[in-house]
């Protein structure tokens, strides 16, 4: 941003005429001058980011136009000497509210020592204890999450030879999706645990399971899995949009000892074909039909063209019949029927060692044969730590984030929100419109995750007009390379709140860089490297060359 924003004009420079020539009409134009002017004078003192802090809070709401937000953005920059100026910076009030600055506040001296200032000048002595001290590090996180182990690890981690890097949890025993279904510190079994709505009813109420309705239905499917006679540890595939059914099933094939097989929903037959090729998948769950602007695209007969094993198919308009089955397939009614109701609404979970499989994921295959990448009972606990850090997921919070089980953020979501006691916010139908706008709104959505091709087609389309997202704490992106302009356009949708962008890999479940909403954050920028994770810059013999950690200032 560095020489373009210097081509622009200074903040003391712009009049009423250019904001009415960037689109504020005549009277709007007069007004946000004066607070403009007002801005300037109270911090213009203490520099560019103070002073675009006080516009971004006071006076660019999203009904001004977008031109408008980009001058007064560029504007408060001209010159500015860095290409990633801050586009928010932490408020100290508001920082010892988030996760880590509560515990900061409460332990920062047990951790820190003397270095322990408060929590946003001390992040960076934090980000670095995480990477020295993992024994108290990572059981603090874990404690904060409520996970629990039916045998405790020996230890954080090790050094084990059969382990590059060690050996993370020695002798642990546990459930991931067990640890989903109990009520978190400060929660109970009657809160939130899904926030739904469908495509095409956007006027209606919201729909809610709570944190027990959804042990009961996960329970149901575990006793009607184990009904069909599968040896634990048979791989079972999900091939269906990502909605309350699709979370049901996934965490019931955790919780009786299968291992999920996660396929997009969007895959061709010779896709879907060759991921149940290599995972050796028994059986997979799929619709019938996958409903967009009420109209039905087939998948159950991609599913068949695929020639996968024994599918279980959900009718999409509730009790209708499904036609056409092959003679080894189940309906969803008949497979639910095979159990004793007497007993389904529990269920013993399987509990295995930490490293046994939970979920085979896939590359994109872009590039060649997609790869088998499985996940273990730890995985989902790197993704919720990640949520409890950087996207600062609450007790209580509401998490949306468009995407499919078949792609490692589907997993995400599950793990992230139940394991951090928030709701995981599901709509089914497509994010590029205004229902999902809307759903945002009345779910109340805290955490808004996505990828920047969403934001632009938000951008371009103004979807978003008119729904209100002030309860948005941050959003978050990943899975791109996101547009400086789109996403100052996104922060503006919730009355600037930070994006934390977010880099990682479905090989560990989580980032290895991310932001923090305990430090400035630049637009379609990182601005530390993930708790926990010492990263290296690699010369072209891959040697270590720089130690990003090394770089953290004390």
């Amino acid at each position: 941003m560095g020489p373009a924003a210097a081509a622009h004009m200074p903040l003391a420079a712009i009049t009423a005429d250019d904001l009415a020539a960037a689109g504020a009409d005549g009277g709007a134009a007069a007004g946000l001058h004066s607070a403009l002017r007002r801005a300037l004078d109270a911090r213009g003192g203490d520099g560019p980011a103070a002073v675009w802090g006080e516009l971004s809070r006071t006076v660019l709401r999203p009904s001004v136009p977008f031109a408008v937000h980009r001058m007064l953005y560029y504007g408060c920059y001209a010159g500015f000497p860095s290409a990633t100026p801050p586009a928010w910076t932490p408020d100290p009030e508001e920082a010892v509210l988030t996760n880590v600055g509560r515990v900061l506040e409460a332990r920062g001296r047990e951790f820190l020592g003397e270095k322990y200032k408060d929590p946003i000048t001390t992040f960076g002595n934090f980000y670095k204890f995480s990477v020295e001290n993992p024994e108290a590090y990572w059981k603090m996180v874990f404690e904060e999450m409520g996970i629990t182990f039916s045998v405790e690890p020996s230890c954080i981690l090790r050094e084990n030879d059969a382990y590059p890097g060690g050996e993370w949890l020695p002798g642990a025993v546990l459930n991931a999706a067990a640890n989903c279904l109990t009520a978190k510190p400060g929660r109970n079994s009657n809160d939130v645990a899904i926030v739904w709505r469908d495509e095409g009813k956007d006027s209606e109420p919201l729909n809610f399971v709570t944190l027990e309705e959804l042990r009961k239905k996960v329970c149901l499917v575990a006793n009607a899995l184990d009904a069909l006679n599968l040896a634990k540890g048979s791989a079972i595939a999900i091939d269906m949009p990502m909605n309350v059914n699709a979370v049901v099933i996934y965490l019931a094939i955790v919780l009786a000892g299968y291992v999920v097989v996660s396929i997009a929903d969007s895959f061709a037959a010779p896709a879907i074909s060759m991921r149940l090729k290599i995972s050796e998948a028994k059986a997979i769950f799929t619709q019938d039909y996958i409903l967009r602007d009420d109209k039905e695209l087939p998948l159950y007969s991609r599913v068949v063209e695929a020639e996968a094993p024994m599918a279980i198919v959900i009718p999409v308009r509730g009790s209708m019949p499904i036609k056409g089955l092959r003679a080894d397939d189940l309906s969803w009614e008949d497979f639910l029927g095979r159990i004793d109701y007497t007993k389904a609404d529990n269920y013993t979970a399987v509990e295995q060692p930490a490293y046994a499989f939970t979920n085979v994921l896939f590359s994109s295959g872009t590039t060649g044969e997609p790869k088998a990448i499985p996940w273990t009972h730890l995985t989902p606990l790197k993704s919720a730590a990640d949520g409890w850090c950087h996207m600062d997921i609450r007790r209580g919070d509401v998490v949306a984030w468009p995407t499919n089980l078949g792609w490692m953020m589907g997993p995400w979501l599950v793990y992230a929100s139940l394991l951090n006691g928030a709701s995981m916010a599901l709509y089914n139908g497509s994010p590029n419109s205004s229902g999902f706008a809307k759903f945002v709104q009345d779910a109340k959505v805290t955490m808004l995750g996505l990828v920047p091709s969403i934001a632009r087609s938000w951008k371009s389309t103004d979807c978003t007009a008119g729904f209100d997202w002030s309860t948005i704490r941050c959003f978050s992106s990943s899975g791109e390379a996101s547009i400086v302009d789109d996403y100052l356009w996104l922060m503006g949708r919730a009355c600037y709140k930070p994006v934390i962008e977010y880099c990682g890999g479905t090989e560990i479940g989580g980032g290895f860089v991310a932001g923090s909403l305990l430090q400035p954050q630049a637009l379609s920028a990182f601005s530390t490297p993930a708790m926990g994770c010492n990263l290296f810059i690699l010369d072209n013999n891959v040697n270590p060359l720089v130690s990003i950690y090394h770089g953290i200032a004390n």
